[in-house]
């Protein structure tokens, strides 16, 4: 046995401790699919990985407030497996509107920290926890070093971790364009509803922006807002809805929330 074998198990050993406080892991993640075509075929692994970090923030005005952002981190949470830990510092979350799209209180446990440094500890303790489908945070500022230490804790412990980046001023959003060791980095926005036929709302939209995929695609969705049970639809032209109750005339036995909505 030559010299350049011993040397090579100690070599490959370097490697992955370089990997893994870098932020990668040689175990292979499972992922949880949104079931839009369109944002699964831009993921790796055709979907949002689990036992990773990821970033969500609000566009415009929703930097502040974080509405639809926090929807769309409550539809992803719901169709995880397990108990949900939210870490705010403000107590203004509406847990109807958790439940609208999917997240029961049932499920939930929320802890108020009273500052950034203490969501933090709290969002990586959780993580490590191991017995949580998802951790999601309220935070403001996520430098690389905390962003390192909760990918490494997801990544241990095949928790989904979801960082929602929320200012208390708008100046303040601006730290979401420093890099991070995220897996993925999201912006949602909200768009008009589109009109309906009939008296009534129609269903929020949003503009999801995929802004970072780590060995994915950044791009732009229109999306209808999560469902009852966290799920998004890619939006429908005003056209195809006008031609929805013709096209299911003919074919009776066809029945959408669509025209269950109408009907009601």
């Amino acid at each position: 046995m030559t010299a350049e074998t011993h040397k090579k198990p100690g070599l490959e050993t370097l490697r992955a401790a370089i990997s893994r406080l870098e932020g990668h892991s040689d175990r292979r993640r499972t992922v949880l699919p949104f079931g839009v075509r369109e944002i699964d075929s831009r993921l790796p692994g055709g979907g949002l990985a689990l036992g990773a970090l990821h970033e969500v923030a609000g566009g415009g005005n929703d930097a502040l407030h974080s509405a639809a952002a926090g929807q769309f981190c409550a539809g992803i949470a719901a169709r995880t497996r397990g108990k949900v830990l939210w870490i705010v510092t403000r107590q203004d979350v509406f847990a109807p509107s958790l439940k609208q799209v999917g997240l029961s209180a049932r499920r939930t446990i929320f802890v108020e920290a009273s500052s950034d440094v203490d969501v933090l500890a709290c969002f990586e303790e959780g993580l490590r926890h191991g017995g949580l489908g998802a951790v999601v945070a309220e935070v403001a500022r996520l430098s690389m070093t905390a962003s390192r230490r909760l990918q490494l804790a997801a990544e241990t412990s095949g928790s989904l971790g979801i960082a929602i980046r929320r200012w208390r001023r708008q100046t303040d959003a601006a730290d979401f364009g420093q890099p991070t060791a995220s897996v993925t980095r999201w912006r949602v926005s909200v768009l008009p509803s589109v009109p309906l036929p009939v008296p009534g709302v129609g269903r929020p939209r949003w503009l999801l922006e995929l802004i970072r995929a780590r060995a994915g695609e950044c791009a732009d969705f229109e999306v209808e807002a999560c469902d009852a049970k966290g799920r998004l639809s890619p939006c429908i032209p005003v056209a195809d809805r006008l031609a929805l109750p013709a096209t299911l005339a003919d074919r009776p036995d066809q029945e959408t929330t669509w025209t269950r909505r109408a009907r009601a």
